[in-house]
């Protein structure tokens, strides 16, 4: 039970948000919030401050949430360890994403992969870009997914996503009701950014700095998932990736503006380490990935279509069944 609470844990702190943590885990929010409090009551210390919005993880939760990590990352080798002893071993496709690729975005690739590929095992963690890359040297992952991949001579980069980036404020703001507005509209408006060390805030430093225009930061957040947050609670505008914002966009909660007489996107790229072949199922990983998820409901229903024909005509076939969806390091 205990460990279970743990997992709960460490996809709030990850996701920045019960609502989201309770998405991935597939529980209810009530239930993800009521986990953290039994740790909480467990450890007799406070792991989340909830008076701040948006919240924030206390020095004890901190501890704890790098614990927790080291813990279950443990516990899926000693997993491992077990099935390779009783010969279970499966296929396997580690994938390691920053934050803003999170499972919104994946969902749908992870789950066509499935489809065709259930006896295949995906394990999907997401990290701080320079964990990303961690992984991928050391060979803990097969496949990284990052902004502005960097030139690595050990590694390899192929193009997956051009986001366009996009204003982003509070639905009250100003300059909500605005389908577009100019770069210059957002002169000495308070900003929520991202921290300094990230590529990303280095980009849009640069993009300002380019188009003459001051913000005045209020919020600097190493993720995405805050900084909507802050944005949410009307601390101040952002300038995001427009898919991280889709949900909040179709709740009402955040409205975005089309910058104008400007392109900038943010480009995601597929790291791998350079080697001289690549497994067969990873190659595979990669082919799902460029296709386009609007036809992965329709391939499988067709499937599903013929899979229960043929069912009709022969009662020995057995039913389609879905392997592991994710699995978290």
């Amino acid at each position: 039970m205990h460990l279970r609470n743990a997992e709960l844990f460490c996809d709030v702190v990850v996701q920045g948000s019960f609502s989201k943590a309770a998405e991935v885990r597939r529980v209810s929010q009530s239930a993800a919030s009521q986990a953290v409090h039994a740790l909480e009551k467990r450890l007799g210390a406070q792991l989340i401050d909830r008076s701040k919005r948006p919240f924030e993880v206390t020095p004890a939760g901190k501890i704890y949430f790098d614990g927790c990590q080291q813990l279950l990352k443990s516990f899926e080798q000693v997993e491992e360890q077990v099935r390779s002893a009783v010969g279970q071993t499966k296929s396997r496709v580690r994938i390691a994403a920053i934050y803003s690729v999170g499972l919104a975005q994946m969902y749908d690739y992870v789950e066509q992969f499935q489809h065709l590929y259930p006896e295949v095992m995906i394990t999907l963690d997401y990290l701080h870009p320079d964990e990303v890359y961690q992984r991928i040297c050391e060979n803990q992952a097969d496949l990284g997914l990052v902004s502005f991949p960097k030139e690595e001579k050990d590694l390899t980069s192929i193009l997956w996503q051009e986001q366009p980036m996009v204003l982003v404020v509070h639905p009250d703001h100003h300059l909500a009701a605005r389908e577009s507005c100019s770069v210059s509209e957002i002169e000495d408006e308070p900003f929520v950014a991202f921290t300094s060390e990230l590529v990303v805030r280095q980009k849009i430093d640069r993009w300002l700095r380019k188009a003459s225009v001051h913000v005045q930061l209020i919020h600097e957040f190493d993720n995405i998932e805050n900084i909507k947050r802050a944005v949410e609670a009307e601390a101040g505008l952002a300038i995001l990736p427009l898919p991280t914002v889709l949900k909040e966009v179709q709740d009402h909660s955040l409205s975005v503006v089309q910058l104008e007489q400007v392109e900038w996107f943010r480009p995601i790229g597929i790291i791998q380490k350079k080697q001289k072949s690549i497994p067969d199922v990873v190659s595979k990983f990669i082919e799902v990935l460029h296709e386009d998820p609007a036809n992965f409901s329709l391939a499988r229903r067709e499937s599903a279509e013929a899979s229960a024909s043929g069912r009709d005509q022969s009662s020995s076939k057995d039913a389609f069944s879905f392997g592991p969806l994710i699995a978290r390091e």
